[in-house]
């Protein structure tokens, strides 16, 4: 793009952006906002408030009531890791929780105590 391309582009655009200023300076919402932020700040300096203090008097945030000595994070002690070995099959399963497809399956067949017996430790 030629510079003059580039600067008649650039001048349209000004001028589409002065328009939308001009169009929202008569807009009688903007005047309302605009004279409720002017006496909002002289009501502060007024009263030697900021607006952080009148947020945080509107909106307060909750007050830890005291400090917590277990860690961040999870409270629960991880799973440890069982291994089932099929003394039939010599098939070994690994799992941390009782949801696994295979070892279900075992426990149909063969019984839960049965099963809980061939937990290796």
């Amino acid at each position: 793009m030629s510079k003059l391309a580039e600067y008649r582009q650039l001048e349209k655009h000004l001028a589409e952006q002065l328009q939308a200023l001009e169009a929202m300076k008569v807009d009688v919402g903007l005047k309302k906002e605009i004279e409720f932020e002017t006496k909002l700040r002289k009501l502060l300096e007024h009263y030697g408030f900021s607006l952080k203090h009148i947020i945080n008097l509107l909106n307060p945030q909750p007050v830890a009531r005291r400090q917590s000595t277990a860690p961040t994070g999870s409270t629960r002690k991880p799973r440890e890791l069982k291994v089932y070995k099929n003394p039939n099959t010599g098939e070994v399963i690994e799992t941390k929780g009782g949801n696994h497809k295979a070892l279900k399956e075992w426990k149909v067949q063969h019984g839960a105590d049965v099963v809980e017996g061939w937990l290796k430790k």
